[in-house]
């Protein structure tokens, strides 16, 4: 988990009522929560690398869970993975398991038993160090060497401007209020002011506009920042979620 933020959870069911129990159910336990309705929306999201746990059903339009995980896996996503499907067949578990799954839960499940597994996944990606590199198109934030790069191209950052960045990117889609920056990037919101983040956020956007990527950092009026590409606003629906919840 990154910087004390919320577990950030990615469901990916094409049944709209499993969608909204998980939401509103992981959301009461804590978790700000993303959901997905198909395989290649979901692998566009997923592949940001910007989630603690996906939860992934099988039989999705467009593109099956196993090849959504299977791409994921091929393109560096370590993100835990917990699958969830109408199989119970010991193939079916196994196919989801080589694949790189880190669990598998037959469908219909106990909500209570789907909490403690995917708590149990949070706890072990975060023992194991839980760095990530987080993709928003070109650009790629890697959590384990603190760097930055566009197109492959190294992009020079202070220490507080990739902390700025690295908390966006890592809710990248969902809304950052300033406030949320104050306190996991300054650390103490009485340390600083609101000022003091517009400044750094201006500072952020100038490096990134140097570079071709000034259009991945957005100010959302009223609300705050967001980290987003529009290949991922089109996959979230186009839209602009504050807290995991949409906007309108």
């Amino acid at each position: 988990m990154l910087w004390g933020v919320r577990p950030r959870v990615l469901v990916v069911d094409d049944e709209v009522g499993v969608r909204r129990a998980l939401e509103r159910g992981l959301a009461a336990e804590g978790m700000e929560v993303v959901t997905a309705a198909d395989g290649p929306n979901a692998l566009r999201v997923a592949l940001t690398g910007a989630f603690d746990v996906v939860l992934l059903d099988i039989m999705l339009p467009g593109l099956s869970g196993y090849r959504v995980l299977q791409r994921m896996r091929a393109d560096g996503v370590r993100t835990p993975v917990l699958m969830l499907s109408a199989k119970d067949g010991e193939v079916d578990q196994a196919d989801g398991l080589d694949l790189g799954a880190d669990g598998y839960l037959v469908k219909p499940f106990s909500f209570v038993v789907l909490v403690a597994q995917v708590r149990a996944l949070l706890r072990r990606h975060s023992t194991g160090g839980g760095r990530r590199r987080l993709r928003l198109g070109e650009l790629v934030v890697d959590q384990s060497v603190r760097e930055v790069s566009w197109g492959g191209a190294p992009v020079a950052l202070s220490p507080r401007e990739y902390a700025v960045l690295d908390v966006l990117a890592g809710r990248a889609g969902s809304v950052v209020t300033k406030d949320e920056l104050l306190r996991i990037v300054w650390g103490d919101e009485q340390a600083a002011t609101r000022n003091a983040v517009e400044v750094y956020v201006g500072y952020l956007r100038r490096k990134l506009e140097a570079v071709g990527a000034g259009e991945v950092v957005r100010t959302v009026r009223g609300h705050g920042y967001i980290a987003s590409t529009p290949e991922l606003d089109a996959a979230l629906g186009g839209a602009t979620r504050l807290g995991g919840a949409p906007r309108r």
